[in-house]
């Protein structure tokens, strides 16, 4: 085989022009369609609102809402273009007695019959490290709307290890409001004005925002705790008891 024959049979085959502009393109668009932010739905059943209050100087009051929904759109690599909007149904109220709950629900404290949920809907959110943001948004309790700041803390984000086996995210959260400044004024004396929340949530993709997921054959799963039906004010509206 002659010198020239060779030559020509080891150099690299020309790759076609138009192949070699769509591998380029890929390799430009890859690493930001891997970093998109993606939408996941809160999960109603192990999502869990705390907040406490001061009862009349005595103890904090601990109350919890639970079934809370909404949408979370998150890129862990840019906090910067995150948005939450949840939605809090204040009728699955439970401070751990009907007596006082059918009390807060009331017309003159959160007045479930008229305002039976609030909303939180960020505005813009404030990276502090790759675990910990603050997330600033618009909350909307008892017809009023003010501007709260969740601490929250980025603890996972990843395939569930139960079935459905869906990629979800957890966090935790933490804030600070005034019962007062939602226009909630009744009983100072036996009830604080400061409310502390703690929020435990869990999102998940693909999942309808009131779906339970179904054990495999195989697997089992905990038991779901039934959804605790409505509670409605009471008629008149009952003094918390001192």
């Amino acid at each position: 085989m002659s010198t020239r024959r060779l030559s020509l049979l080891s150099r690299p085959f020309p790759a076609a022009p138009g192949l070699a502009v769509l591998f380029l393109v890929a390799s430009l668009l890859s690493p930001a369609l891997a970093q998109q932010a993606q939408t996941y739905r809160i999960d109603p059943v192990h999502t869990r609102v705390m907040f406490t209050v001061e009862h009349a100087g005595f103890s904090r009051a601990i109350g919890t809402v639970s079934g809370s929904t909404g949408e979370l759109r998150f890129d862990p690599q840019d906090w910067s273009q995150a948005h939450v909007d949840v939605r809090v149904p204040l009728t699955r109220l439970d401070l751990g007695d009907d007596k006082w709950n059918k009390a807060a629900l009331a017309g003159n404290l959160l007045d479930g019959k008229r305002f039976p949920e609030a909303r939180f809907v960020s505005t813009r959110v404030e990276a502090q490290d790759p675990e910990r943001v603050w997330v600033y948004g618009d909350l909307t309790l008892h017809g009023v709307t003010r501007e709260v700041r969740l601490d929250v803390t980025f603890n996972a984000l990843k395939r569930h290890p139960m079935p459905p086996f869906r990629r979800t995210a957890g966090f935790s959260a933490t804030a600070m409001l005034k019962r007062s400044d939602f226009g909630i004024t009744s009983w100072k004396s036996v009830i604080g004005d400061d409310i502390e929340l703690r929020i435990e949530a869990e999102a998940t993709r693909g999942a309808a925002a009131n779906e339970v997921p179904e054990p495999a054959a195989n697997d089992t799963l905990p038991a779901v705790e039934p959804s605790a039906p409505a509670i409605e004010p009471a008629a008149s509206e009952p003094e918390p008891t001192p």
